[in-house]
């Protein structure tokens, strides 16, 4: 049984818009895994620290068959692949993030993973991307994404379109939305 998974990729290192653009392609690579749909990529301010430099953000949904806590094997076997030492400090720099925000309707509190994830309804570089690709969805406890779209601070976001980079176009065969929120 598939269920649908909504990934939180971010990177501030390494060229961070090759670094999600590659992650959004391993995504698709994953056993028993496709990715169905891609955000359109945005800049923010580092969450935390801030010197350092700022972030590129984008959520994927990819079609699963992979258990939760495989998927964040998986996911975590790529953040090393792309250079990612988690030894660092708390929100501080990295070649690549990537983070299961949603596992279907699960509900998981456990020590490695906790879905819906815990910072979703709070950070607009992950509910604005997120409503690009699943704009009527509905956050397991927390409520309508919409509900917390409205309610978010999302100054701090900028879409990167065409003309600020031309990798901006998801891998073939997958849908990208667009920063007016179409899907193309």
């Amino acid at each position: 049984m598939s269920v649908t998974a909504y990934i939180a990729i971010g990177s501030n290192q390494d060229g961070p818009v090759g670094q999600v653009r590659r992650a959004i392609e391993a995504l698709d690579h994953l056993p028993e895994s496709a990715c169905t749909a891609v955000s359109a990529l945005y800049r923010n301010p580092p969450m935390g620290p801030t010197d350092q430099p700022d972030y590129v953000n984008a959520v994927a949904a990819l079609r699963t068959a992979l258990a939760p806590f495989k998927l964040l094997a998986a996911l975590q076997q790529l953040e090393a692949a792309a250079g990612r030492q988690r030894s660092g400090r708390r929100w501080g720099p990295r070649p690549l993030d990537l983070d299961i925000l949603l596992y279907g309707e699960q509900r998981i509190e456990a020590e490695t993973l906790e879905v819906p994830h815990p910072g979703l309804a709070e950070r607009a570089f992950v509910v604005v991307p997120l409503a690009d690709i699943a704009p009527a969805i509905t956050i397991p406890g927390q409520g309508p994404l919409p509900a917390l779209l409205a309610g978010i601070d999302a100054s701090g976001l900028v879409a990167l379109g065409s003309g600020e980079i031309h990798e901006a176009d998801p891998p073939p065969g997958m849908r990208s939305a667009e920063p007016d929120g179409a899907l193309r």
